[in-house]
């Protein structure tokens, strides 16, 4: 390759940038407005990249007939606790990006929550980094397996979105590897992702596109990551990223420079950049196109959208959480009963998330609602998808009268509820990119209107649509609470059938639910209280022991702990049995003694390490049973699991001693315990 052709390849160009209403000249004019650019070289058959966002589907390029399956929340996807499905939807992704002509899928956030009140965490997977990471590596696998290149994100500490740009992540390295990088490790060795993306923020001190610690020294050569490292967009601040571990600068117009460039060529020329290291950054991108395949073309076909609505409602369906159920509240009774439905906008469809990861359905939104602005940020807007809630549970129960308030005055739903048996309220928060929630309430009034309720009918179920826990002061009032996340386009149906009982929950919490942010390692919200680009420094005092591992080394009892999750048949576990080697081995019974088939989802947890307690997820299994049926489960711990890094050696070290297990329903409700004894080892990676 040339000079000219291989610095062509390491930065990006979005095809209109933000606030700009002409094209790109430099993008192909065919080219819809997608995420990024990337110029191929003909004369050796070197494919460009075309990148679309696609965290929760193909994000909407603005052009006709460019709709997308539109799936759940990440976390939605996370408390299914089922990484195959989430290969059968990178699957779909792949498939609908090539059929769109992408070859690059923007997806895959597995950040950890560590931030309750973080506008992202809805597109991520989990607090935990073996849940996160198996199903990471699961949506990367499905997308690359149709020969689309999948990118993993961020990398790392994006804990939230507030002043995201000035903000210094400080940890201690060895907490970071047992945890957000543990993350990206456990799905990098499980799926190979062609590419990772840098976080806007700083870790340690230095940004995190440009931190050398970070993407030299750990994931390329401790973790051994073979595909390439892009930025975010707006996230490189100079050429010199690129002797730090940054291959690819995105979306260069955005930033002071396109400092991968210009500037980074004439440094080249100036002997401040090694030409190896110019060859290690192509060779990385190359070795990921012939890896996935992107140079091959595929046969593609019309997109089966009614296919692929069926995926999306199966997701929707396994990640509801069925948080509480007094009395046996739901299923609802069929009938001619008086059912008011209140609040949320269900007349018109389910919320969605805002920012980089919004889908528009092949059907388009229902409803678009401005919801704030900034002068800096800019507007957000609520998008609802239809079907509604409403229409879809007067299909259900046709017998039943079912009326609708919007909420908006506390007194008119308190007068519809005394008229009716049963009051269902949609509660929503919207929450997105570009901004965090200010605290864990529910806005507009929302607490106060379900309060109102419950203290005048002994019926009352919450269905919440939020990116987020929130608190819920009403909580011991109400008879039922179905945590439905952002449902997709197929949510309406998806809530409707669990309400009615068709379909059993089987979705357990992928983050801890604390009564209030008091409870969470950092009670005030992080660079809330200065002004926008002001330089901070949060300091993730909390370390590893993130969600459940917070409440359970500073002896909090969280509202609905990790894991948790009711179903309406039981489960029974029994006969463990703990065998230890390099790692530990969990065999056990599940039986599901209730008069329904449904899913169960077990878990394993380290609760004592040496002497040391700590908690730490072992494994799951999400398993399907009829009435009486049993299955005998095994659960094999990763290694790191039960060690510490040790970050002065740079490896892993299990201490010597005796290792105490727990099988639970939830990191809140431990059933089986059991003992083991290992021996000291250490051991790389």
């Amino acid at each position: 390759m040339t000079d000219d052709e291989r610095f062509s390849l390491l930065y990006s160009l979005m095809v209109r940038v933000f606030g700009r209403t002409e094209r790109e000249p430099r993008v192909p004019a065919e080219l819809p407005v997608i995420a990024g650019y990337t110029s191929g070289v003909p004369r050796l058959g070197i494919p460009s990249l075309k990148m679309a966002d696609a965290s929760l589907g193909l994000r909407h390029t603005g052009g006709q007939g460019d709709g997308a399956t539109a799936f759940p929340a990440g976390l939605a996807l996370g408390a299914s606790f089922n990484p195959a499905l989430a290969r059968t939807i990178g699957c779909v992704i792949g498939k609908e990006a090539r059929a769109r002509g992408f070859n690059v899928a923007l997806g895959g956030g597995i950040n950890l929550v560590r931030e309750v009140r973080n506008g992202r965490n809805f597109e991520y997977v989990s607090e935990d980094p073996l849940l996160s990471g198996l199903v990471g590596a699961g949506m990367v696998r499905g997308t690359q397996e149709e020969g689309v290149l999948a990118v993993l994100k961020h990398v790392s500490l994006n804990a939230s979105e507030t002043n995201k740009f000035f903000l210094d992540a400080v940890i201690d390295p060895a907490a970071h590897r047992e945890s957000d990088l543990l993350a990206f490790q456990i799905a990098i060795e499980q799926s190979e992702p062609g590419a990772l993306m840098g976080a806007y923020n700083l870790v340690n001190g230095a940004y995190a596109c440009g931190n050398r610690a970070l993407l030299q020294e750990t994931l390329k050569d401790a973790m051994g990551f073979k595909g390439w490292v892009m930025s975010d967009w707006l996230a490189v601040y100079g050429w010199e990223f690129a002797l730090n571990g940054l291959d690819q600068h995105s979306g260069a117009q955005l930033d002071a420079q396109e400092w991968f460039n210009g500037p980074l060529r004439q440094a080249y020329e100036d002997g401040k950049v090694p030409k190896a290291r110019i060859s290690e950054m192509v060779r990385r991108m190359l070795r990921s196109y012939y890896a996935v395949g992107i140079d091959q073309e595929r046969p593609c076909g019309p997109v089966d959208f009614a296919a692929h609505h069926g995926v999306a409602l199966e997701a929707a369906r396994q990640g509801i959480v069925l948080l509480k159920n007094e009395r046996e509240a739901l299923p609802l009774a069929p009938g001619k009963g008086r059912i008011a439905v209140i609040g949320g906008y269900a007349q018109a469809g389910v919320l969605s998330g805002d920012g980089s990861s919004q889908v528009m359905p092949p059907a388009g939104y229902a409803a678009q609602i401005p919801a704030r602005s900034h002068p800096l940020l800019g507007p957000t807007t609520m998008r609802l998808f239809g079907p509604s809630p409403l229409a879809a549970l007067r299909q259900r129960f046709p017998e039943a009268a079912v009326s609708y308030d919007s909420g908006a005055h506390i007194a008119e739903a308190v007068a519809l509820a005394r008229r009716c048996d049963t009051v269902i309220v949609h509660a929503i928060r919207h929450e997105g990119e570009r901004f965090d929630s200010p605290d864990m309430t529910l806005p507009f009034g929302q607490d106060a209107l379900i309060d109102a309720l419950a203290s005048v009918h002994d019926n009352v179920i919450v269905v919440l649509q939020t990116g987020n826990p929130v608190a819920m002061p009403w909580h011991a009032k109400v008879r039922a609470i179905v945590q439905a996340w952002y449902p997709g386009q197929a949510g309406a149906q998806a809530m409707t059938e669990v309400l009615a009982g068709d379909v059993n929950p089987s979705g357990r919490l992928p983050v801890t639910f604390p009564a209030s942010v008091e409870q969470t390692p950092h009670p005030r919200l992080p660079g809330a209280d200065v002004e926008l680009g002001t330089p901070i420094r949060v300091h993730y005092h909390e370390g590893a022991e993130v969600g459940y591992r917070w409440f359970a080394r500073t002896d909090r009892q969280a509202l609905f702990a990790f894991g948790h999750g009711l179903s309406y048949t039981r489960f029974a576990y029994a006969d463990l049995r703990i065998d230890a080697g390099e790692t530990v081995t969990a065999t056990f019974t599940v039986t599901n003694t209730g008069a329904h088939e449904g899913a169960d989802v077990p878990q394993l947890y380290l609760t004592e390490a040496a002497g040391d307690v700590r908690m730490r997820l072992l494994g799951f299994q999400r398993v399907f049973l009829r009435p009486g049926e049993s299955a005998r489960v095994s659960v094999r711990a990763d290694a790191r699991l039960l060690a510490r890094f040790q970050a002065a050696e740079a490896h892993w070290r299990i201490d010597a001693g005796r290792y105490r297990l727990a099988l639970g329903r939830s990191a809140g409700e431990l059933v089986l315990h059991g003992d083991a004894e290992l021996e000291e080892r250490t051991f790389g990676r």
